[in-house]
């Protein structure tokens, strides 16, 4: 279906082109464009409230100032489609997430717009302040804008930017995106903070009547302007107090603002543009905002997948058989199953709680689940120091933001040998959102680290048993859980629990010649594969490893000892995972079989569907058979 943009904005190829559209016709300029954002959405997929938020933000930000010379740094990203669809990529924003097509998030090999690669939180003024300084050493008149969430602003490295940025004596804009949103609704005191800034009426009159009366007095408007300032910091001071935290680290405080009067915002960012030093300006937006559905349950239309745009009904696949849930769920259920057996379980996510679903927990027992905000490091000390109370933390991270507290695991949970329980959700490869949300590193990150259990589940069942494994007193180490996004493989999968053996595998299946080694849910795609190598006469072995630390050495001697060629398949990088763990017990007790490695490669992986990452990185099922056929001399099928 073709999808035509607006009568202005297919005129709109570049920012020079929007700067030719009259100041009185921008209104009808955000108009198309929010419009167009829904018909591609609601038809494509995608990231969906965060943009409709920022429409008249986008349009004015490039209608002040010189991109890309001036440059822009969007937090997270999730925001940026409308600045995309701005700046030369509107009419292949239809493959906006495709595999092979335009990013999902700003990226700085896709267009010189893109000014910084984001993804994860937190990052913007960092990174806009460090362009900003460049642009001073080197005598540029270059502006630097960081464009931030009252989310991401949770995040500790929020704070050591700004704390930077107000003494570097560097020319950099903050605009604090203020929603009252992340994905889920935002969380702490910080929040209150800012909506006691926003919301202060006797502040806020006070400011506007200010205003309104300086624009009537018949003297300078230099003088008029600065002088307004300092009667309205008096006033901030003595009414509000709410400006104190910015002014405090030396950045000028100015609003907040309507997000969405782009007269006002144009005017604000001209005069803000002349303005030099360290500064932040405080937006009040609605995410979702212009469809109804999506101003009113702003975290479902985070990102809703397909849906109706007339009607708002998410299209879902219409299948007549039960499915199996989806891990997360399985994870979210289970948790609240085993907190009902033990009182000292409690629950800790990072702003995730209903990706991870944390929900449940949070829901049925609110006073031992906590959505700590976009704070993986906290997260991660808060659960230790829950366990040496006896409390079992299970904190629920994904694996690419459990990056960013590796520091953490190591220094406040692993020396101390504190067992808290880290469910890595969305461990491996994740599809559509690409590479700054692959979970690839997480095996090989964690597994130099010393005491640290590493598990994977093959299926539903198997994360029940290790979560019921991981909470029982004798499980006195810190006890990792990796799984993947999306469904499982069981639709009956709420067995009985089980205490497995910690660093125990198990043989699945016996063969000849050759043992496929895997480690969590590929398993699933090595056994599609042995179905399909048995009906060539080729039989190999099964072997599900469980865990990759400690690591089953009898498991491993069975196979040296029987099996001349061995496949090992993960669902993360090939460098440090599984297989090199294979590799260095074979070399530690002089076995000499060979050995072929599938997983992720030593590559940055884009975006795409999962299965189609799969077949590119070589480790679904049809790579798992070739590769048996590769080590047995037999030809291979050809994938696509």
């Amino acid at each position: 279906m073709q999808i035509e943009a607006g009568p202005l904005l297919k005129q709109i190829d570049t920012p020079d082109d929007l700067k030719k559209v009259s100041r009185e016709k921008l209104h009808q300029v955000c108009d198309e464009l929010r419009q167009y954002i829904i018909d591609i959405v609601s038809v494509h997929g995608g990231h969906f409230a965060a943009s409709l938020g920022v429409v008249e933000l986008s349009v004015a930000l490039h209608y002040v100032y010189n991109t890309p010379y001036d440059q822009l740094v969007w937090d997270v990203g999730h925001q940026a489609y409308g600045h995309k669809i701005l700046t030369g990529r509107r009419d292949a924003f239809v493959t906006n997430r495709k595999y092979n097509g335009l990013s999902g998030f700003p990226k700085r090999s896709e267009s010189p717009y893109d000014t910084f690669g984001v993804g994860h939180s937190s990052t913007s003024i960092s990174a806009a302040l460090g362009m900003s300084m460049a642009a001073k050493y080197k005598g540029e008149d270059r502006k630097s804008v960081a464009i931030i969430g009252d989310g991401s602003m949770t995040a500790g490295m929020a704070f050591e930017a700004m704390n930077h940025a107000g003494v570097a004596d560097s020319d950099v804009l903050i605009i604090l995106n203020d929603n009252c949103m992340s994905i889920d609704p935002n969380v702490g005191a910080l929040k209150e903070y800012l909506t006691d800034i926003s919301t202060s009426p006797t502040y806020n009159k006070v400011r506007d009547e200010l205003w309104e009366l300086m624009g009537k007095l018949p003297i300078g408007k230099t003088f008029t302007r600065e002088m307004a300032s300092k009667v309205e910091a008096g006033l901030k001071g003595m009414v509000s107090k709410s400006s104190n935290l910015f002014e405090a680290l030396q950045l000028r405080y100015f609003g907040p603002i309507d997000g969405h009067n782009i007269t006002n915002l144009v005017d604000t960012l001209r005069d803000l543009r002349e303005i030099p030093g360290p500064k932040i300006l405080h937006i009040l937006t609605v995410k979702g905002k212009g469809y109804e559905l999506a101003e009113k349950d702003q975290t479902k239309w985070h990102a809703p997948g397909l849906f109706d745009k007339l009607t708002g009904e998410i299209i879902k696949k219409k299948i007549e058989t039960p499915q199996p849930p989806k891990y997360q769920d399985v994870f979210g259920l289970t948790l609240v199953e085993l907190a009902e057996m033990n009182p000292m379980i409690m629950g800790v996510t990072p702003a995730m709680p209903s990706g991870s679903s944390m929900k449940f927990m949070m829901e049925a027992m609110p006073d031992r689940a906590f959505d700590v905000g976009i704070c993986e490091q906290h997260a991660v000390t808060l659960s230790a120091g829950l366990a040496t109370q006896g409390v079992k933390a299970f904190c629920n991270i994904y694996s690419s933001f459990m990056q960013r507290a590796y520091d953490q695991v190591i220094h406040d949970v692993a020396l101390q040998k504190l067992p808290v329980v880290f469910c890595l959700d969305r461990a491996g490869l994740v599809g559509e959102d690409g590479p700054t949300h692959h979970g690839c590193y997480d095996i090989a990150f964690f597994r130099c680290i010393p005491n640290l259990i590493i598990a994977a589940p093959m299926n539903e069942q198997e994360l029940r048993n290790l979560m019921y494994t991981a909470q029982l007193p004798a499980t006195d180490l810190p006890f990792v859980i990796r799984y993947p996004r999306g469904e499982g493989v069981m639709v009956d999968w709420k067995k009985p629990f089980e205490q497995l053996t910690i660093g125990q595998g198990r043989r699945l299946k016996e063969g000849k010649e050759v043992a496929i080694l895997t480690f969590g849910h590929p398993g699933n795609n090595a056994q599609t594969a042995i179905r399909n190598l048995r009906l060539e006469g080729i039989d190999p072995a099964h072997y599900d490893m469980r865990f990759v630390k400690p690591i089953d050495e009898a498991l491993l001697h069975e196979v040296f000892q029987n099996y001349p060629l061995v496949v090992t398949v993960e669902d993360a990088t090939v460098v440090g995972g599984l297989g090199s763990a294979v590799l260095e017990f074979m070399n530690a007790h002089n076995y000499h079989s060979q050995v072929r490695i599938l997983g992720i490669p030593d590559t940055i992986v884009e975006h795409g569907s999962v299965k189609e990452l799969q077949q590119e990185c070589h480790y679904d099922a049809i790579a798992i058979a070739n590769a048996v056929k590769n080590l047995l001399g037999k030809s291979v099928l050809v994938e696509g």
